[in-house]
């Protein structure tokens, strides 16, 4: 089965029940954790208990409404503050889709956190006071989305009930958003009114607005169409654990187990190993107990080539004519995320899919302004939290694409050998 029809099949799967993975993002008390709060009690994803006891709360401490953010901001310290400092992940589902979201925080000082948040995110949801209007913030928070190349954007001009529903102020957020976002890669982009704490166009549309006959906020997540994002073109299977039972059933079953990165993969197409460069042919791919006539993104396989060629954790199974070129010069954009600056011959661990390896820091070709677009070409580091440009050259040749056309073989992290801790997430622009 080609593309075309596993792009159907894709979408059948996705009609059927579906999974959107989206982040939040926002600036202090624009309302994200109350927005939250209200996507999981209205789509009734939290048990009685834990909404008597944020009713409790919510009365003890004198509010005459109830508090929904507690029912997010699970940190001591952000209840203590009354903000969001880590990404936390929650989940909820309604009759037609599942969702997971990344609550990201809005400080500038947890950029690292919100690109992680991000990262494997299908759509970004911006907030904004619909009083304050966009912020330094809210751009900054719109660009990191860009950089990560999220498909899907969607900017909810929050708290309209203390603007008094006025259609001229979302208007005016609404155009002035619409031109920062000209001069970044957004796809799709959506602007939506709501009030959090009140409901209003967050699952159904607002009595309070009929100036606006968008959809509302859990329409437009339900319904946003996200099975073509995925490349079914470009078949990338990074082997994670090869697999050889000791059955005496199973005696001479020998698998490639792993998730499928993108493209599509069925019994009888002629494939490479990289990087060795041996060629085979897909003998079956099997799915937990069973054989199955196509795998597509992201679905996690064990694939069974017909061939006895040399394979291990780390190697990667591509099509022989549309296979990524082994790279070990590489071109990237780097968010540093740890106190001791990234500076040019450091030596670190570097992990690409199942793929691990050293790298050496060549150049730093420039800094980043996430709030200006400004590239500072006269730094020599990259401190916490900062994103740049940055050239490498590592130990062992990386099986990779352009981040911008896959996000899974055109992403890497960066780990400090001696402590085993992350202290880099990269984006390849290009590698040689």
């Amino acid at each position: 089965m080609g593309a075309d029809n596993a792009l159907e099949t894709a979408q059948n799967v996705g009609r059927n029940m579906d999974l959107l993975r989206f982040a939040t993002a926002g600036s202090v008390d624009d309302g994200k954790s109350t927005l939250i709060g209200r996507l999981l009690l209205d789509s009734k994803s939290i048990f009685e208990d834990q909404l008597e006891a944020v009713e409790a709360t919510s009365q003890s401490k004198g509010y005459d409404y109830t508090d929904l953010a507690l029912l997010t901001d699970g940190l001591r310290s952000e209840r203590e503050q009354g903000i969001t400092i880590d990404v936390a992940y929650r989940y909820f589902a309604t009759p037609t889709r599942k969702f997971i979201i990344a609550d990201t925080p809005g400080h500038v000082q947890y950029t690292r956190n919100m690109v992680t948040g991000a990262s494997t995110a299908d759509l970004g949801l911006v907030l904004v006071d619909a009083r304050q209007g966009l912020t330094e913030q809210s751009r900054r928070h719109a660009v990191i989305l860009s950089l990560l190349r999220v498909p899907h954007l969607v900017l909810a001009v929050n708290k309209m009930d203390l603007v008094d529903f006025d259609e001229d102020t979302f208007k005016k957020i609404h155009a002035e958003f619409t031109s920062f976002a000209t001069k970044l890669n957004i796809p799709d982009l959506e602007v939506i009114p709501i009030s959090a704490l009140q409901g209003d166009n967050v699952v159904n549309r607002s009595e309070n607005m009929p100036w606006y006959q968008g959809p509302s906020l859990m329409h437009h997540l339900e319904n946003v169409h996200v099975a073509s994002d995925r490349d079914l073109v470009d078949a990338r299977f990074p082997v994670q654990y090869v697999i050889r039972p000791k059955s005496d059933d199973f005696h001479d079953y020998r698998g490639y187990g792993g998730q499928l990165a993108s493209g599509v993969l069925k019994p009888g197409d002629e494939v490479v190993v990289l990087p060795s460069g041996m060629t085979s042919t897909i003998a079956g791919i099997d799915l937990f107990d069973q054989e199955i006539d196509e795998a597509f993104p992201p679905m996690s396989v064990t694939i069974r080539l017909a061939d006895d060629v040399d394979v291990s954790r780390g190697d990667m199974i591509a099509r022989i004519k549309n296979a990524p070129t082994p790279s070990q010069d590489i071109d990237a954009m780097v968010c540093w995320m740890t106190t001791e600056p990234l500076r040019k011959g450091q030596k670190l661990a570097i992990k690409h899919t199942t793929r691990t390896g050293r790298a050496l820091v060549k150049d730093i070709q420039y800094r980043l302004d996430v709030n200006s677009l400004h590239r500072d070409q006269e730094t020599g580091e990259l401190g916490l939290n900062e994103i740049g440009r940055v050239q490498l050259r590592t130990t062992v040749p990386l099986l990779c694409d352009p981040y911008a056309k896959n996000r899974t073989t055109g992403s890497f992290i960066l780990i400090d050998e001696a402590t085993g801790v992350t202290v880099g997430a990269g984006m390849i622009n290009s590698g040689s």
